[in-house]
Parts: structure tokens; C-alpha cells; sequence
């Protein structure tokens, strides 16, 4: 009986290279390859074989199932107060134990795994004590939004958004990790006063995995760097400036900032003894969720773009020379090869889709069938679907808004498709302010959940004019077993370029690849245009009139010559 918990095709821990009829393992002469992705609601395992070019591990541990005495919702701790996201990082740590423990029961030679790599959620703050201990039990999570006060204070005292932005990069927001560390110092003095290290959860696991109490490395790379708002991604140095607003002391508490391609030591005799590692096994850098999640979707040059699909939304794509959005809308980020990575995130997508399947019992199936039944555009009936408060816009208590629907409209298929339609919307609105125009676009690579849904996939590629194809597997776990893979090969002077790697491990859920459709191209267009009209007159900017954009809408799905 499979252990619940272990994601396979079938639902428990797979070791693919005997499921997938591959020749027996020569345990001598093969280099594996592991990535862990310690993400907001689970901890998945990837291993990769690089010598046959395939996946052969996966594994997974949701912590609400698996680990349910830290009593989380999605990976949260329930019964915080409203703009609260926190979680507890010991249970990153277990299920990162559990996950390995696995791993050693299993037929993967685990002793010739060469060499691995985190990737992490971003933003999130653990603060850790002189003695290695957690100072704060809890760690303020990527989508808390308890510090904007802090965030708009330090810009405030840095000049304003411009200046803010030439210091940084980026904009202050309440996701990324200044403003946490803002918020201790102001509200949880005792706690910052005893705090040693600084941490981002994958820095924190890296930390843990390297020897924690026992002489752990300090580190962070480029990519997770760029998201604490402290450190400029385009010279590559931390603002002096913003660390005294905050506290002068607060340099001595950051990691060192270590190269991409650069191990960080190797895991420590503890860790090997216990899961059957090898005491050789090195530790590459790793880095956030976003940036793995790139390298395993093959986002590693320009002309593609990758949309995570998950809780929030991200797109991200990969970048020669760097970009600094002046409205501060588009992260600034480097990447996890060197390059660079100009990023946005929506907070809302999948929780609105979860929740409407919730109360209304429905399936991914039956919820696909009712959006079938409504043609696109949705007869100009557009939702905001801002339920938890937006990131961008950068509007932390924003709400839902419904625009059009009559009263016979409020039916499921119209409600699903206006679910389905607004989601996509709001991530496309965020998108146009990327380096990269809809005709620039080579192929957009989905991942997450949401991307094996075929209505998704083709409203997706409706709504941003590009061709749109589901990368199959799990692609930041994917991407860290491939990032270890390339420093490892780096280090052992057998330098491969990261794209001739990541190539062979590329697979495509082709039957759900999607086109846009010329039929709908004008109507979506207009569909895009209302929308954010509505937008801009909800943040009282200067905009189209929705109404006038909704009757032109109409004529156009009605077949009508538009006037």
C-alpha cells in the first residue's frame, strides 16, 4: 500500500527507471542528481540520472496530509489574523527528513547522488539565534501582508518609489523580505535583538542540510538575493542605504551572497549518515522557486516564457541584459545561471478556482464542461477576481469586483466562466509591463496544476496570443536537480552549457498544447481593453470608459459591425 502523501501518476513515490522498462542501474558509473523544492503547501523530491537523460525519482509530502500536527491550511498556519501568512520553518525541515528517509528506503542508489540542490519559496523571513536556534518560531510567508506600514515607511525615507527603485531594483512590497525584517525590528524588538542570521527558507534549508547548529554555511545566491529588496540584482550589491534605515546592525545579520554556479560545501556527515548520502555529495546554491521552476521548463533564453500556475501566479521570462520596471510592477530578479529574469506575480489564481470548486461540488472536469457551455468573452461580464488583496497591482486590501452580470447571468457556467476568464486577465494586465511583447514570444511553458487543464490552456493562449504548451513533471524540483547538475559538472571542469543540458529533459504534454484561436482574436482583444479599464477606474486612473467598452464588446460577440 503506497504511504499517502508520495506524488506519482498514481499517486505514490515513483522510481521511474523501473516503471519506465529502462535498463538496470549501473550504480558505479552513473551520476544522479537530486532537487528538493520546499514550496508554500508541499515538499517534492526530483532525481535525475544525467548519464540516460531522465527523471528516475519523484517524490512529494503535502503538509497538510502528511504533517498534519502543524495544523496548516495550504501550508499555513490556521487562525492568524487577517494579512497574516505565517509557517512554522521546523516543518519545512521534517518534511525535507521525511522526503529523504523515503529516498533511502528506496532503489535509487542515494550514495551516487553527486550532487543537490533547493529551490525554495521566496521572500519568506526565518530569523535564527546565536545558538541555532529559531528566535522566532514562525516564519512570515511570501504572501503575508501584515508589513505594508513598513513597506511604505522605508519608501518613504529612501525619497520615494523612483529612488527606492534606483536603489534597489524594486519596489518595496509587503511579499518581499525588507519589510519583514522592518516589522520585526519595529513590533518584535526582544526577537531581533537575539537574532543572529537572516534567512530565506531555501538559504534556511541549505543551512540545515550543510550542518545548521554544527557549523552550517550562511549563504544566499543572486536569484533569491534580488527578492529581500536589499540587494540591487543590476550591481549586485546590498543598499547600504536601506540596511542603516532599517538598522546599522542588520548587515552583520545578512548572508554573504555566493555565485550561481558555485557550490556551497557538501551536506554534512549527520545528514549523509542518516539518509545514505555521500559525505562528497556538494550542495549547489539552489535558488527561489521562480528561478528553478525556469531552468525546469527551459526558460534559459530569450523568446520564452514561463506561467507557475499555482496558488498565486508568476510569469517570468529569462533576459540577456537587465530590466528595471520604473513602476516597480515587474520584480527585477537575476536568475539562477546568470542571467536575469524579470518577474510577475499575481497573488490570486488558483485560490479563487479551489474555492469555487469547494462550494460548489464541483470537479475539474465538470467545472471545464460549464465553461464550455459559455462561449469566451462571457458576454462582456468580467470579474476582478482580487480575493486576497492584490500584488499586482500592488493593492494589499483590494477585493473582488463584478462587472456586467444581470441577473439571469448568475448561473454556474457564467460564474465559472468568469472565474476562469478574470484569473487569466489579471495575470496578462500585470504582464504587459514585461520586456517581452506578445510577438516576441516563441512559446509560453505552463506548470502547475492548473496547466493540465485543456479550458485553461486554450483561454491562456486566447488571452496572451501565443502558443502554449504544458511541460510535464515537476518543474522547480526539476529545475534544482538540473541546477546541481550544472555546477557539479562545472566544478569537475566538465563544463556543459546550461541549454544543452536542460534539453534532454524537456518533455511536453502535447495534447494539451494550445494555439490562439482567429475567431475570438478580436473580441479578446476588446475583452482585454475592458478589463483593464475597469481596472484603472478602480485605482482612480485615467481610463476608458467600461461601459462604452462593453457595448463594443458585445457587437463584436454578436457579430455586429462595431461603430
Amino acid at each position: 500500500m503506497s504511504k499517502p502523501g508520495r506524488e506519482t501518476n498514481a499517486g505514490s513515490a515513483k522510481t521511474i527507471s523501473a516503471e519506465a522498462g529502462g535498463s538496470s542501474v549501473d550504480r558505479c558509473s552513473h551520476r544522479f542528481f537530486a532537487g528538493l523544492d520546499v514550496s508554500t503547501q508541499s515538499c517534492k523530491l526530483v532525481v535525475i540520472d544525467f548519464d540516460d537523460a531522465r527523471v528516475v525519482y519523484v517524490d512529494r509530502v503535502i503538509y497538510d496530509d502528511d504533517l498534519p500536527h502543524y495544523s496548516t491550511k495550504d501550508g499555513v498556519i490556521t487562525g492568524a489574523p487577517k494579512g497574516v501568512s505565517e509557517s512554522d520553518p521546523n516543518m519545512w525541515v521534517e518534511a525535507v527528513e521525511v522526503i529523504l528517509s523515503r529516498l533511502a528506503e528506496s532503489p535509487i542508489p542515494q550514495e551516487q547522488i553527486r550532487a543537490l540542490a533547493v529551490s525554495g519559496q521566496q521572500h519568506g523571513l526565518v530569523a535564527i539565534d546565536a545558538d541555532g536556534q529559531l528566535a522566532r518560531p514562525t516564519s512570515k510567508l511570501w504572501n503575508d501582508f501584515s508589513t505594508a506600514e513598513e513597506c511604505e515607511i522605508l519608501t518613504e525615507s529612501l525619497g520615494g518609489l523612483s529612488s527606492m527603485i534606483k536603489e534597489v531594483g524594486n519596489s518595496q512590497r509587503s511579499g518581499y523580505t525588507a519589510g519583514k525584517i522592518f516589522h520585526m525590528k519595529r513590533h518584535e524588538p526582544d526577537v531581533y535583538a537575539r537574532t543572529h542570521t537572516l534567512f530565506i527558507c531555501k538559504d534556511f534549508i541549505n543551512w540545515v542540510l550543510t550542518g545548521g547548529q554544527a557549523g552550517g554555511v550562511r549563504v544566499t545566491e543572486p536569484g533569491d538575493a534580488s527578492g529581500t529588496a536589499l540587494w540591487n540584482p543590476t550591481t549586485e550589491m546590498w543598499s547600504d542605504r536601506l540596511i542603516r534605515t532599517i538598522d546599522p546592525g542588520l548587515e552583520n545579520r545578512l548572508p554573504d551572497v555566493v555565485p550561481s554556479d558555485q557550490s556551497i560545501g557538501r551536506v554534512s556527515k549527520r545528514i549523509a549518515d542518516r539518509f545514505g548520502l555521500s559525505q562528497e555529495c556538494v550542495v549547489a546554491p539552489g535558488s527561489g522557486d521562480n528561478m528553478c521552476a525556469a531552468i525546469g521548463t527551459g526558460n534559459i533564453c530569450e523568446g520564452i516564457v514561463t506561467l507557475s500556475l499555482g496558488t498565486s501566479g508568476t510569469a517570468c521570462t529569462y533576459q540577456n541584459k537587465p530590466f528595471t520596471d520604473p513602476t516597480g510592477e515587474i520584480a527585477a530578479f537575476r536568475d539562477a545561471t546568470g542571467g536575469y529574469l524579470p518577474l510577475l506575480c499575481v497573488s490570486n489564481l488558483a485560490n479563487g478556482y479551489n474555492e469555487a470548486l469547494r462550494l460548489h461540488g464541483l470537479t475539474h472536469k465538470s467545472f471545464n464542461q460549464l465553461v464550455e457551455t459559455i462561449p469566451p468573452g462571457n458576454g462582456g461580464r468580467i470579474l476582478v477576481p482580487w480575493y486576497a488583496g492584490e500584488r499586482t497591482p500592488d493593492i494589499p486590501n483590494a477585493s473582488p469586483v463584478y462587472f456586467g452580470f444581470e441577473l439571469e447571468s448568475l448561473e454556474p457556467g457564467t460564474l465559472c466562466r468568469a472565474l476562469l476568464e478574470g484569473h487569466v486577465l489579471n495575470l496578462h494586465a500585470g504582464f504587459e509591463g514585461m520586456p517581452i511583447a506578445s510577438n516576441e514570444i516563441t512559446e509560453i511553458r505552463l506548470t502547475g496544476g492548473l496547466s493540465q487543464s485543456s479550458v485553461w490552456c486554450q483561454t491562456l493562449a486566447d488571452v496572451f496570443e501565443a502558443e502554449v504548451v504544458p511541460v510535464a513533471g515537476e518543474g522547480a524540483a526539476l529545475g534544482a536537480a538540473l541546477h546541481a547538475a550544472w555546477v557539479w559538472l562545472g566544478e569537475a571542469d566538465l563544463v556543459v552549457p546550461v541549454e544543452d543540458l536542460v534539453e534532454p529533459f524537456m518533455k511536453f504534454d502535447n495534447s494539451l498544447r494550445k494555439v490562439p484561436r482567429d475567431e475570438y482574436r478580436e473580441a479578446v482583444r476588446t475583452q482585454k481593453r475592458l478589463f483593464g479599464a475597469i481596472v484603472g477606474r478602480l485605482r482612480g486612473l485615467t481610463a476608458p470608459d467600461p461601459f462604452e467598452l462593453r457595448t463594443e464588446m458585445l457587437a463584436l460577440l454578436e457579430g455586429e459591425e462595431v461603430r
